[in-house]
């Protein structure tokens, strides 16, 4: 692992979980903690933490439950997106604040907007990356059903505990590796094809990448995330999917219109989440009622913080200057 010199590491225990955290910045600074996603760890925001601190900000991001070095609950409800949020308001209450500017990607961008929603007295500003704030219609498993059919569709495979675990942790070194390149704005390809739900994985049929470095990944960043997974596992990364449908239930009587503090969003434009949710940016803009705007990141892919460090810097910075 390489980390800038201004990069601090120590573990919390908060909310009966241990947090491994990366940190940078005074902590008598605005705090700003960042949320990652699927399937990543704090490392994701290696490029953000100095930065953040040079621009007045005291940033920290923890190795979510369930993942590398933090602790990782044995139950599938331990992953239920109260709990996710409760942790990052536990990182809170350990520093003393009563607000922070909350920044999640992917599965971390779900979990901020939901403790927007849950608990908006702790949030100062929400910035969500890749995944748009979301209210659903319905139970989303029985959605993503009647969408998907008998084609495979990643989180219905998800939602079973055993298979997904198999298949991942068989290689974690490969399939980290297959799945940044496949998601990734140089690697991502357009579906042509459905493919069956019988007799498929996650990653079934993705093509080996290409060999490190690339522009934005080194040899040494992936051995990082293969080591975390080899330690950690994937039960607890899997089962925040398991909880989808328990994560309705709690919110599902919480408008977006709660969601009253400043938002913004950040994306590649070449991330297959832009896809999925191709009216994403326009629903946020009708539904939350302070959007300041969003920024797509050219040529970049779902890891867009890491894939184009230096644009996202200064879009969400741009951002936290406003507030």
């Amino acid at each position: 692992m390489t980390l800038s010199p201004e990069i601090r590491q120590r573990t919390l225990h908060v909310n009966g979980v241990d947090l491994q955290v990366l940190e940078a910045g005074n902590p008598a600074d605005p705090t700003v903690i960042l949320s990652h996603g699927f399937p990543e760890g704090a490392y994701s925001w290696r490029h953000q933490l100095p930065a953040l601190a040079a621009a007045g900000y005291h940033a920290i991001a923890p190795d979510q439950r369930g993942y590398g070095y933090s602790s990782v609950p044995k139950e599938v409800e331990a992953y239920r997106i109260d709990h996710l949020t409760d942790d990052l308001n536990a990182i809170l209450d350990d520093l003393g604040k009563e607000q922070a500017i909350f920044v999640g990607h992917d599965w971390g961008s779900i979990i901020v907007w939901e403790n927007a929603r849950l608990n908006p007295a702790r949030v100062r500003a929400v910035v969500g990356v890749s995944v748009p704030a979301v209210q659903w219609i319905g139970k989303p498993t029985e959605l993503m059903k009647m969408v998907a059919g008998d084609n495979f569709f990643y989180m219905l495979y998800f939602q079973e505990v055993g298979p997904a675990e198999a298949e991942l942790e068989a290689d974690p070194y490969m399939n980290m590796a297959k799945f940044l390149w496949s998601a990734s704005g140089d690697g991502f390809v357009m579906p042509t094809e459905m493919r069956p739900m019988e007799g498929n994985g996650f990653l079934t049929d993705t093509p080996v990448p290409p060999a490190r470095p690339w522009p934005w990944l080194s040899e040494d960043d992936l051995l990082y995330y293969a080591d975390q997974f080899r330690h950690s596992g994937f039960f607890g990364p899997v089962s925040y999917y398991r909880n989808i449908d328990a994560n309705y239930e709690l919110a599902k009587g919480l408008g977006l219109d709660r969601v009253t503090m400043p938002s913004y969003f950040i994306a590649g434009a070449k991330d297959g989440v832009l896809i999925m949710d191709p009216t994403g940016v326009e629903r946020m803009q009708k539904s939350l009622p302070d959007f300041r705007g969003h920024t797509l990141i050219d040529e970049a892919g779902h890891w867009v913080q890491q894939e184009r460090p230096e644009q996202f810097n200064d879009a969400l910075i741009t951002f936290l200057n406003t507030l």
